[in-house]
């Protein structure tokens, strides 16, 4: 297994833990903290207009006035039944492998899991372990690497809503570099 592993759709998150978990045993390490990321139910903060054109059917007419909308092609929240993620792979290694080498100078090791593609809620999309011989090494950079993970890494979110791929701009974060004047 390699450090950084991607997967089409969920993660299969027991069969991961255990190779971390061997890794750590035969590392001699004795600490392991895994970090899951779990896809939650949740109401979309995008704004979602659907085609005008497009006659809803009756279930999902129902759904949209069950959450405060008049009519389908008014912009309003829907529920998230699903995410869907994109990676641009070159700059997600680089971005890791810095933290691979930060985990190193610390005497420690950095694995991590993220899901391409769509994963729906209950079903985890992301997980990271950092193992080192001692717990205060691992606890220090576990929470520092998370919140960069969810800063930094490119890794675009999506939200699916009645079937569609929206952009969850609202929980999306600029990365330092990118755009058009960059």
């Amino acid at each position: 297994m390699q450090d950084l592993s991607l997967y089409n759709g969920p993660l299969p998150t027991t069969k991961i833990y255990t190779q971390w978990e061997n890794i750590a045993r035969e590392r001699n390490c004795g600490a392991l903290c895994v970090f899951t990321g779990i896809v939650r139910q949740e109401e979309s903060k995008e704004k979602f207009q659907r085609d005008s054109k497009a006659q809803p059917n009756t279930e999902s007419h129902a759904h949209t006035q069950s959450h405060g909308c008049i009519d389908s092609h008014n912009p309003c929240a829907h529920m998230v039944s699903a995410l869907s993620f994109e990676v641009y792979e070159p700059l997600l290694y680089k971005w890791f492998q810095s933290w691979q080498a930060k985990a190193k100078e610390m005497g420690a090791v950095l694995l991590m899991a993220h899901s391409v593609g769509d994963v729906s809620h209950t079903q985890s999309s992301y997980m990271c372990a950092v193992i080192s011989r001692q717990r205060r090494v691992a606890l220090a950079l576990y929470e520092e690497f998370i919140e960069d993970f969810k800063a930094n890494a490119p890794i675009w979110k999506y939200d699916i809503i009645d079937g569609e791929k929206v952009f969850a701009l609202s929980r999306s974060m600029p990365i330092n570099g990118s755009g058009v004047l960059g």
